[in-house]
């Protein structure tokens, strides 16, 4: 449904009825005031009479000339004689009591209020019909401007309703003026208070969406970069292999190619990691992961190749656990391509791979005894297919691109240190699984 139509149906019901309630009221309350106006007319009409000091005689003669009141006056006696009456077709009961009463005849109610003044009682009555009639017409007199100003209250609820969705629309249509190339924040200084929260988020959006978009562009294009090398290279050792002229030349264009097939698998491989790994994307349910027990498989899978090198790949798990909450895959390929990283830049000596709970956080540790990076260097070396200028052994140079986006998508902190044995210390510090409650 339409939020304007939504608002107008609920604001024009909500004063309608707010309307008919006030209405009601107000008709009832000047009916309440008519009638107690008529009793007072009642009774200010029956003392009038009550202080004249007339004889019976008399008052009947002075009552002869109000024949043509909307009222019936009756004269009693204290004998319970009728001596006079303003109408002679007219003729109520006797008062049993002084004061008002509601008094019923063949000609219906009657609203009476009766006085006694020197032995004489004064009946006034009104026929209940004629009140009613009176005090109708002017609750209805009342009413009539109340009544005018609902169309009016409604066409200006319209109005409003209207005017204020505008901004809305205009909202919208500055949206959808939005492009991949253009994304500008909306203009909120027009934007009404309730609608500027939205502004805020949709700006906040396109900021993200055009981060997100640049930063794709300059991965496309890095990963374009870096794939061209490989595939020219690939393409190289087949027309090497194709021009052998014996099988031991055609056996090492061979290796050759298969090496490159690998170098560039490798490549591609870290390529979807990293895309994988990206902070912005929405991260899936995660589940407790022991990282002494994630370390202890790593250093397992990578201990034959460290090995091989001469290096020394040790676990150090200490006490308390580091347990975290996140995605077991994601952890394990942070901590493989750290472990990869030391065992690759190590020429020899040790690598320790190190997990223990501080201070609140989660610690993994992995400790070299390489040549290391230098201070200048170690933001940079965070960035994509950035390579420092000291490497000697091959790589992608996505490698803590790779373990920063996990570490972040995790919440996270990655640090490169100086190592006390002189090498390089990379620390990954992780928030601790929330304990379950008792």
């Amino acid at each position: 449904m339409s939020m304007r139509r939504r608002m107008l149906f609920w604001l024009l019901s909500s004063v309608l009825l707010g309307g008919l309630a006030a209405a009601a009221v107000v008709f009832y309350q000047a009916r309440a005031q008519a009638n107690e106006l008529f009793d007072y007319q009642l009774r200010q009409m029956a003392l009038t009479l009550r202080d004249r000091t007339f004889s019976p005689g008399q008052l009947a003669e002075a009552l002869q000339e109000n024949e043509a009141l909307d009222f019936v006056i009756q004269v009693w006696t204290a004998d319970a004689r009728l001596i006079y009456q303003s109408h002679a077709h007219l003729t109520l009961p006797a008062p049993e009591a002084q004061g008002f009463a509601d008094l019923e005849s063949p000609l219906g109610t009657w609203r009476v209020y009766s006085t006694r003044q020197r032995g004489l009682t004064i009946e006034v009555a009104q026929h209940k019909l004629a009140r009613e009639a009176i005090a109708l017409a002017a609750a209805v007199r009342t009413l009539v401007p109340f009544l005018l100003s609902l169309p009016l209250l409604a066409f200006l609820i319209w109005r409003l309703v209207g005017r204020e969705v505008k901004v809305l629309k205009s909202t919208a249509q500055a949206v959808a003026s939005r492009t991949p190339e253009s994304l500008d924040p909306i203009e909120g200084g027009s934007v009404p208070e309730e609608v500027q929260p939205l502004v805020d988020a949709l700006n906040g959006l396109m900021g993200r969406l055009g981060g997100a978009l640049a930063q794709q562009r300059q991965f496309v294009a890095d990963a374009a970069h870096e794939l061209r090398t490989p595939l020219t290279a690939l393409k190289l050792q087949l027309q090497l292999a194709e021009r052998a002229r014996d099988d031991a030349e055609r056996e090492r264009a061979h290796a050759m190619l298969r090496e490159g097939i690998a170098r560039a698998t490798h490549v591609v491989e870290q390529l979807l990691t990293l895309a994988r790994a990206d902070p912005e994307a929405a991260p899936s349910a995660g589940r407790a992961v022991d990282l002494s027990m994630l370390a202890e498989q790593v250093v397992s899978a990578e201990w034959a190749v460290a090995d091989g090198k001469g290096i020394a790949l040790t676990l150090d798990a200490r006490l308390p656990g580091a347990v975290v909450q996140g995605e077991p895959a994601a952890l394990r390929t942070l901590l493989e391509n750290l472990v990869d990283n030391a065992v690759r830049y190590t020429p020899s000596g040790t690598v320790t791979v190190r997990t223990f709970a501080a201070g609140g956080r989660a610690m993994l540790e992995v400790e070299d005894s390489g040549p290391g990076i230098p201070r200048a260097e170690r933001e940079r070396v965070f960035d994509r297919f950035y390579r420092g200028e000291g490497a000697l052994e091959g790589g992608t140079g996505l490698g803590l691109a790779i373990v920063r986006r996990i570490a972040e998508r995790q919440g996270g902190v990655v640090e490169l240190l100086d190592a006390p044995s002189g090498g390089l210390l990379a620390r990954v510090s992780l928030p601790l699984k929330p304990l379950s409650p008792p």
